[in-house]
């Protein structure tokens, strides 16, 4: 996570590389592959091919020098490929030799609550060969790997391979990547591991096309005469031309006896040890903290891969089983529960290590001032000391739930999550978990969307907590600052700041995240209904599910300024908020008039969440406050918007004022997940979620998902 990602496919491609933030290059690099090449019978009977099952277009060219002249065989008829993130399986039953059965599992070190693990850029493909003929075979299997991010960049020039032999029998080649546009360089690194059974060679380089000293004809040639890379040129590489591909292999090589079982493991790491925006601020990425700042750190990352694996897997099992396990859960739901986490790898994200300048920003000014300045800014100071002192007074093992929350009508308040209120990480020993950042997706290059964030933290939430609480830091400290830079909104044409101060920002930015906030720029965000009180829930969520009282000591101020900032959408005084007409929530294509049962309900369950959460905190003032509100703004949302079968959309008066949004129980989705009280009582929420299925997925039958 937050090192760089590159997606393989269900056939084997390697894509989607986001080495460089921001930049996805979605298509494959159809050099990086491995083949097999089997030999039987003294060699009177061979199969060679790539293990890439399916057509290829514009491959399997004899003529040509390089990868089209490979033998691209597999049809894909007795080959499946399964996924359970963060790993996959492929077989290859019978292909290409009838009597040889071929498994690959991919694993990624992505597991729960490991901090350390979870931020190394490095993956392990462990072939499983499976001889089921009576003749023992001679199996060579390849990965080759071409020196490239993605994209053209294998054509700029200056990249240099570089063999080596490591401990514990790892032997691979070291791709150096000299990036474009004064980018930092990439390392990669491509290994097997030596066994008593399995021997490696390597080829630091071969070309893909005439002129190269060693072609990728040259290597088929070989690979499928002898199945060994002895004979080739092993010695390091002049820095490739402009135009020109260097590529590397790695071989590794085994006899199977009849009915007999082999395992081959081979790694892919690299190290890219600085993250650079485009505003120029660099940062040492996460796994930097243990592997140091060099780029021939990679050497060092695939080694641990190939000797730590079956750790990974055993920690990757004992999360993923009691799921797998249980009978009560549908297999779809399983598989899509895991599959989904993808994002978490593959969106983007960007694990730092450092701590971003003291200094802010030119614009930005922090509220959080001494005593001399306004009122309301003393006060945020004034209650933050209060409250950290009455964290310390607590311990801060103490968790939430021994605290009465005195604010709820019917019970105390209960978290779906478990965790070990706050304890320390035993991987890293300390709660520093650096800085986290996820796009919203390669199509939309803005860090930490919100809005978004809103939906996709529960994921974070319950398998790295730490870092959730460290991106809900952010935000609190976001709310309390302002960024006067002029930004023009698209939609209206309207001018505004970039920053308002007491608005949670769309998201943290795109060119410079952290000191330049709010990328979105088609509406103006600080209008937005949903925004501040999607912050105050999933704040109180997380401190709930956490225990985490310092935490919530911290962000109070924020949540304060953050309920304050949205009294001013209540133009008619009945503590509910109104939608202004336009687009100012998250949907940001429909128009809400009056008030809206999406926002509407947000601002609901956040006045229920804040007054649980200042009575935790020894704020019974606030608690009241809010709690009274809750009250009158509940009786009017549902005279407003109750119809008798579901909430409408808003209490206008257009042709959609009647219709049925799917989310519009979003607010009572968080006071249930935090475990707080309904917001209706059970005939409203059934009847609504029924009405929802009915019109927004049964009509539809999925064609659109629900709407």
């Amino acid at each position: 996570m937050g090192s760089g990602s590159i997606s393989r496919g269900f056939r084997g491609e390697f894509s989607h590389f986001q080495i460089l933030p921001g930049i996805c290059e979605t298509s494959p690099v159809m050099a990086n592959q491995f083949s097999i090449f089997i030999s039987r019978d003294g060699g009177n009977k061979k199969y060679a091919s790539v293990l890439a099952p399916g057509q290829h277009e514009g491959l399997g060219k004899s003529g040509d020098l390089g990868i089209s002249s490979w033998g691209w065989n597999l049809t894909g008829q007795h080959s499946t490929y399964h996924a359970l993130f963060p790993r996959a399986w492929t077989i290859y039953d019978g292909e290409p030799d009838p009597e040889l059965k071929v498994s690959c599992r991919q694993i990624s070190p992505f597991i729960p609550h490991n901090y350390k693990e979870s931020s190394l850029p490095t993956a392990v493909f462990v072939y499983t060969l499976v001889n089921t003929g009576k003749e023992r075979a001679q199996v060579s299997l390849l990965l080759t790997w071409a020196n490239s991010i993605g994209g053209i960049s294998h054509l700029s020039g200056d990249h240099v391979n570089e063999p080596f032999i490591g401990e514990d029998g790892v032997s691979g080649v070291l791709l150096h990547h000299k990036t474009a546009k004064d980018n930092p360089p990439v390392t990669y690194a491509i290994a097997a591991c030596e066994t008593q059974n399995v021997s490696v060679s390597i080829l630091p380089c071969f070309g893909l096309t005439e002129g190269s000293s060693i072609t990728a004809k040259d290597l088929w040639g070989k690979m499928t005469e002898d199945g060994h890379l002895e004979n080739l040129n092993k010695g390091p590489t002049m820095p490739s031309s402009p135009g020109e591909t260097h590529c590397a292999a790695v071989s590794a090589s085994t006899w199977v006896e009849p009915h007999g079982k082999c395992t081959v493991a081979f790694a892919v790491a690299w190290s890219s040890p600085k993250v650079k925006f485009c505003k120029g601020k660099s940062y040492n990425r996460r796994y930097t903290k243990y592997y140091g700042s060099s780029e021939r750190a990679a050497k060092d990352l695939v080694h641990d891969a190939l000797t730590n694996y079956k750790l990974w897997e055993e920690e990757i099992e004992k999360w993923q089983n009691p799921i797998l396990k249980d009978d009560k859960l549908p297999e779809w739901y399983k598989f899509t529960l895991f599959n989904e986490l993808y994002f978490l790898v593959a969106g983007g994200t960007v694990w730092i290590d450092s701590r971003i300048p003291a200094t802010d920003s030119v614009g930005i000014k922090s509220i959080i001032m001494d005593d001399k300045d306004a009122d309301t800014e003393a006060r945020v100071v004034h209650r933050s000391g209060a409250l950290s002192q009455l964290a310390a007074d607590n311990g801060s093992s103490k968790s939430v739930d021994e605290v009465n929350l005195g604010t709820v009508e019917n019970g105390e308040a209960s978290s779906l999550f478990t965790f070990n209120n706050g304890a320390m990480d035993p991987v890293n020993g300390s709660d520093d978990v650096g800085r986290f950042l996820y796009l919203e997706g390669v199509e939309y290059i803005m860090w930490c969307t919100y809005d978004v964030h809103f939906y996709a933290s529960f994921a974070l939430l319950e398998l790295f907590p730490k870092i959730e609480l460290s991106i809900q830091r952010e935000f609190a400290k976001a709310v309390l600052c302002e960024d006067g830079r002029k930004v023009r909104f698209l939609a209206e044409g309207n001018w505004g700041i970039r920053k308002v101060r007491g608005a949670i920002p769309h998201d943290l930015g795109t060119h410079d995240p952290w000191h330049e906030m709010n990328a979105y720029n088609i509406h103006d965000t600080s209008r937005w209904k949903d925004l501040n009180p999607k912050f105050v829930l999933q704040v109180y969520r997380d401190f709930v599910a956490t225990g985490d009282l310092s935490f919530g000591a911290e962000v109070w101020p924020a949540v304060l300024a953050a309920m304050e900032y949205m009294e001013q959408f209540d133009r008619d005084n009945d503590c509910l908020i109104e939608n202004d007409g336009f687009p100012d929530q998250t949907y940001d294509t429909w128009t809400v008039h009056g008030i809206g049962a999406y926002c509407g309900s947000l601002w609901l369950a956040a006045l229920q969440a804040a007054a649980a959460m200042a009575i935790q905190l020894g704020d019974t003032s606030f608690a009241e406050k809010y709690k009274d509100k809750f009250i009158k703004a509940k009786a009017v949302f549902e005279e407003k918007l109750w119809n008798g079968s579901y909430f409408n959309y808003d209490s206008g008066s257009s042709s959609n004022s009647k219709s049925i949004q799917a989310d519009q129980l979003a607010g009572q989705w968080y006071t249930a997940s935090s475990g707080l009280p309904d917001l209706f009582d059970s005939f409203k929420i059934q009847s609504a979620l029924q009405k929802i299925f009915d019109f927004n997925v049964m009509k539809v039958r999925g064609k659109y998902g629900v709407e």
